[in-house]
């Protein structure tokens, strides 16, 4: 681990055109469903990073074969499904998508899978996959804990049929279960009897991923789905970039008073990120389509918001980091659930804002801030991608703000720091 001091810029507005890698959602959705096809699959330019490879690796892991070709700026991932077989042993590391996707493929494969990851991956929750796994019968060894570390006893397939599940803490039970839906022998009928659902656009994009490969998926209501058995087709995904990946950089014109633009913003997508346009417009930035993609200008003057954050949980950091250099109060509502990601995010944010002079108040589900100036010091991450890219941009106009651990970055983002820097230096 190292220690990254935030390029500092002051006032002088930043202008540039920035290209975002690929969607860490969609290219792992689109790894498992290719996996799960009966031809080959081709995505381009898909996301390389730690959480995609470590996809890629549990999926060759389990007998699939995955060729990198194309070029550095146009890569293309060929998927050659294979018959999934043990035994196994997979790394989840702390990839949400890894440790909550892969249990319901590695139920459908013949032979002991083992999972298991880094530390905080034993503290996330896995309940509601497992029990709804272990309630269509399949064998699964996770002691009293329904937590990693586990192992699947695959027996090559998976009843189906009607289960219940609290998908209250995460979105991902339900596009977990979703993908494999197709492969059931009875399909499935999925309801989230949670008192919530936080991130609907996730669902929605697994949806949308799961017809492009031939899946007959019907929407019964928010909170119950139907897919039936069927065959899934090879396809050919375009991966778009990462548009929550967008959120600090498109953060600079905010705080500098300068333009961003996004190059390849989709004028159409399932992805929540996109709800950026309108949550920047009420924070006082200008934002408009291009001929290059979406354009965003700030004046320097940052308003506060209140605003439900329960669908984009994973903006949250960014926003975060915008709320504690605007000239008003800020409110962040309805995000308990992120209490559960890759750490604590409300008292992490909490605690590492009021440590550089910020007034943050933590509420169960909410976070309050205060204007208030900020000074030099550590930010830590906690091994947290999204904290690590918000504490760059209060480092945008805070001389001397250290970033722990930077490399934890290479989650989403391959090469944060450089792409970070050659921002400021365009």
């Amino acid at each position: 681990m190292s220690d990254w001091l935030a390029p500092f810029r002051g006032d002088r507005p930043v202008e540039s055109v920035v290209t975002i890698p690929g969607s860490k959602s969609a290219t792992n959705r689109a790894l498992v469903l290719a996996a799960l096809s009966e031809s080959e699959s081709l995505l381009i330019r898909p996301l390389r990073s730690r959480d995609t490879e470590l996809m890629m690796q549990a999926l060759r892991a389990l007998g699939q074969q995955i060729l990198e070709e194309g070029s550095e700026n146009n890569e293309v991932w060929r998927v050659i499904p294979a018959p999934l077989m043990g035994p196994a042993e997979i790394d989840v590391g702390n990839a949400g998508t890894v440790m909550r996707f892969l249990p319901p493929v590695a139920a459908l494969a013949q032979g002991v899978i083992s999972f298991d990851g880094d530390l905080r991956s034993h503290e996330r929750p896995l309940a509601p996959v497992i029990a709804a796994l272990e309630n269509f019968g399949v064998s699964i060894d996770h002691g009293k804990r329904y937590s990693l570390p586990m192992t699947i006893n695959g027996s090559g397939k998976i009843k189906g049929g009607l289960v219940e599940i609290d998908a209250s803490t995460s979105s991902q039970f339900v596009s977990a279960l979703l993908l494999v839906g197709p492969r059931m022998e009875e399909g499935l009928i999925l309801q989230n009897i949670g008192p919530a659902l936080p991130s609907q656009p996730h669902i929605d994009m697994t949806i949308s991923m799961l017809k492009k490969f031939g899946a007959r998926v019907e929407v019964i209501d928010h909170h119950a789905w139907k897919v039936d058995p069927s065959r899934l087709h090879g396809s050919e995904v375009i991966i778009e970039p990462d548009l929550s990946n967008a959120a600090p950089f498109l953060s600079l014109a905010l705080v500098s008073g300068g333009k961003i633009t996004i190059r390849d913003w989709p004028r159409q997508t399932d992805q929540p990120g996109d709800q950026l346009r309108e949550i920047l417009t009420a924070m006082g930035a200008d934002c408009e389509f291009t001929d290059l993609g979406l354009q965003v200008r700030g004046n320097g003057e940052i308003r506060g918001i209140d605003i439900d954050l329960h669908d984009v949980g994973e903006l949250t950091p960014a926003i975060a980091a915008l709320a504690a250099l605007a000239q008003s109060p800020s409110t962040l509502r309805g995000i308990g659930h992120l209490r559960l990601h890759e750490t604590d995010r409300l008292a992490a944010l909490t605690r590492e804002i009021n440590a550089l002079g910020g007034r943050v108040t933590e509420f169960e589900t909410a976070l309050h801030f205060e204007p208030a100036p900020l000074h030099s010091g550590i930010f830590h991450t906690y091994e947290d991608h999204r904290l690590a890219t918000a504490a760059a941009v209060l480092g945008l106009v805070t001389p001397g703000i250290t970033v722990e651990n930077i490399e934890t970055t290479r989650k989403t983002l391959p090469d944060f720091p450089d792409l970070w820097s050659s921002i400021l230096d365009a």
